[in-house]
């Protein structure tokens, strides 16, 4: 089944630990704002729970026609149908990934080096999340990726590369020339009074940001 094309631009990352209604509130007040595409992270949600919410934001994200990735659990990622899965270095490996998951399931892969990101996408990653490219308050192990690597890993791979890591709509303008596929935000929206408002603030910046 042949996978469909992802656009990254706009990529919201769950905050840990919302409460249902806010999530919900938060995921479709993005999306109406311009984000287009979703993922999913809870650290610490045990299986039922993180199920449970991920069957909750998918319905919702389906009638708004965005795609839902999971991050780092493939049997929930499997269990809800979401369009594709994220993981970290420290999770579960690639190729072991891409045994279990459908040919049609996305797979995103973190990398803070060039040498990370070649060997997943060698792999079969379809996209790389490289941050922190600014610093965070919302992932307590975040380190800041050193000056230009971001640069460096998106000449080095030619699969889309997602910039992650205290981006909002004050610093994203310096992303410019970076050459990555879109932003990934977090607190920026999960925090945010106005989500919607946020997200079109973002969008406007990024499109003059990325030039496709």
């Amino acid at each position: 089944m042949k996978k469909n094309k992802m656009n990254y631009r706009l990529y919201l990352v769950t905050e840990e630990g919302l409460p249902l209604n806010k999530l919900l509130q938060v995921v479709g007040e993005s999306v109406a704002g311009g984000v287009t595409v979703v993922q999913l992270r809870e650290k610490k949600t045990e299986a039922k729970d993180f199920y449970d919410r991920a069957l909750k934001v998918k319905k919702l994200l389906d009638s708004l026609s965005v795609p839902l990735i999971i991050n780092d659990r493939v049997d929930v990622a499997l269990a809800v149908g979401a369009a594709g899965v994220h993981v970290g270095q420290s999770d579960l490996p690639l190729p072991a990934v891409k045994k279990v998951i459908p040919e049609s399931m996305i797979v995103g892969v973190s990398a803070r080096t060039v040498e990370e990101a070649i060997a997943a996408e060698e792999e079969g990653a379809d996209y790389i999340g490289v941050g922190s490219v600014f610093p965070t308050s919302t992932k307590a192990d975040a380190k800041l990726l050193p000056t230009g690597v971001l640069q460096h890993i998106v000449s080095a791979v030619s699969i889309p590369v997602v910039a992650i890591g205290g981006i909002n709509e004050i610093n994203i303008g310096s992303l410019k020339d970076s050459g990555a596929a879109g932003a990934a935000i977090v607190s920026a929206l999960t925090r945010a009074a106005n989500p919607k408002g946020t997200a079109e603030k973002l969008l406007k910046c990024i499109n003059g940001v990325y030039s496709f």
